[in-house]
Parts: C-alpha cells; structure tokens; sequence
C-alpha cells in the first residue's frame, strides 16, 4: 500500500464484531479485498469463523478469529487482552484502525408483550456492548483511525412489533456522534451505517428466507428488491477508506430507497 507521499504504508488492520457471517462476514472480505488484515468475532459458530478467516487468507491478508459475547460486558477485559496477542501475531502491532461494530441479534415483539429480560439482552448486546467495547478498546485504536456503528433503517421508519430493536438503534446513532465529536482530536472519524431489509439468517431468515416478506420488501424499496450482504459490506470498507476520510458523524442508510 503507498501513501500521498508514495511512502510505502503499513496495511491496515480492522476489528469486526459479529464478522463469522451475514454482514459482518461481507464486511471483512470487503475489507481484505482493500488490502486490511481483519480480526473478527463470532459468538459460538466457530466453523463458520474458521472459514471467514480462511476467506480473508485467501484474499491474501491475515485474519484472526476470536470469540466474544458483546452482551457480557464483564468478559470485555479478557476480550481486549486476547485481541492484544492477536494483533502481534498478525503484524507484531499493539494497535488496530478500524473498529466496526456490527454484532447483534434479530428481535420482533410488540410492545405491549417486551418483557423486561428480552429488553435487557437487547440493551446489552445492541446498545451497552457497543458503548463500554467501544471504551475497553480506545486505547488500541490508532489516532486516524475509524470507528463504525451498525444502527437499522428502522431508525428512520417505523414498524409494528420492532420498537425495542428500534430504540437501541436510535441510541447508537445519538452515541455515534457523540463519538465523533469527542473522538475528533484524535483524528478518530465515527460514523453510522444504517442497512434496510438485508436476505440473511439475521431474524431468523425473515426476509431471505419468506418469500412473502421479501416480496413486501421489494415492493416498498425504490430499487426494486430486498439488500444483499454484498450490498453492505464493500459500502463499508469504502466508507473506512481514505477517500471518505472527511465523513464523520453521519448517519448513512443503505437500504436501495425503503420507504422513501
């Protein structure tokens, strides 16, 4: 990789939360392709880990796998102990570039029925997780580095059953730019990544998987289909790139035109 300068740059290194399949597993080939080393999470699949590390391998980057419940807070200094070993042993490195936190799990209930539990691992994994992994890991994040949150198109639009998810969203998009702006004297740039209806295993399958929901999807999006996990993960890693280098705290959905 060179520089402006036509120095020759170390290749980056990124950090992706929840990177074993669906967008995450997009995510971290998209960033191979763009010459980063990726680490990624899974939080019990380690087969389908092992793949996405062999992915990456071939794309001929280094990759890494470890496990992680970005619920369980308490677990977050092991974690960060573990990525450490993990960064000297892809590039000797005490610091990583891009962190993507995209970790997190489908759920629809409505809100009269939420229970305070289903409330609460929502809180943990999609909203507290991020917020104190986030903090745990500042330290090994490099100044100039970049950081992106996953919020939901439902952020923006509404639908029955799904306030709980919903809100938790909403609250990463507030915590992103204060992220921004708080992170900006270290040249940290913290932006959102908001995804439609993506055909995944997220949910259950829901919108791959029914072909009536799909159908509705497609019917309400401006392009015509439901998304694809390579509808977002090559948008990420461009959006980590140098070349969008001046986008900081913005909300960026990408979701084909739902429900505009």
């Amino acid at each position: 990789m060179t520089s402006e300068t036509g120095e020759t740059a170390s290749p980056k290194i990124a950090l992706v939360t929840g990177g074993s399949r669906g967008l995450g597993h997009s995510t971290a080939l998209g960033l191979a392709r763009r010459g980063v080393d990726v680490v990624i999470t899974y939080h019990s699949n380690r087969a389908e880990a092992d793949a996405t590390v062999a992915a990456i391998e071939q794309l001929g980057r280094k990759g890494a796998a470890l496990q992680l419940d970005t619920g369980a807070i308490a677990t977050f200094d092991a974690f960060a102990a573990q990525l450490k070993d993990a960064l000297r042993e892809i590039r000797c490195a005490a610091q990583f570039d891009y962190l993507v936190n995209n970790a997190g799990i489908g759920f629809s209930r409505p809100f009269a029925e939420t229970t305070e539990a289903e409330f609460d691992t929502l809180m943990n994994i999609h909203f507290k997780g991020v917020f104190f992994l986030t903090q745990k890991l500042l330290p090994m994040i490099a100044d100039g580095g970049r950081i992106v949150n996953l919020s939901s198109g439902l952020a923006r639009f509404s639908l029955p059953g799904m306030s709980a998810y919903a809100a938790m969203k909403g609250a990463i998009e507030v915590l992103t730019r204060y992220l921004a702006k708080e992170l900006g004297p270290r040249g940290i740039a913290v932006n959102t990544v908001a995804p439609g209806a993506i055909e995944t295993d997220f949910g259950g399958g829901w919108v791959r998987d029914n072909a009536e929901a799909n159908r509705q999807v497609a019917s309400g999006t401006a392009l015509g289909r439901a998304g694809l996990p390579e509808d977002i993960g090559p948008m990420i890693a461009s959006l980590l790139s140098e070349d969008n280098r001046w986008i900081n705290g913005q909300r960026i959905e990408v979701s084909g035109g739902v429900f505009l």
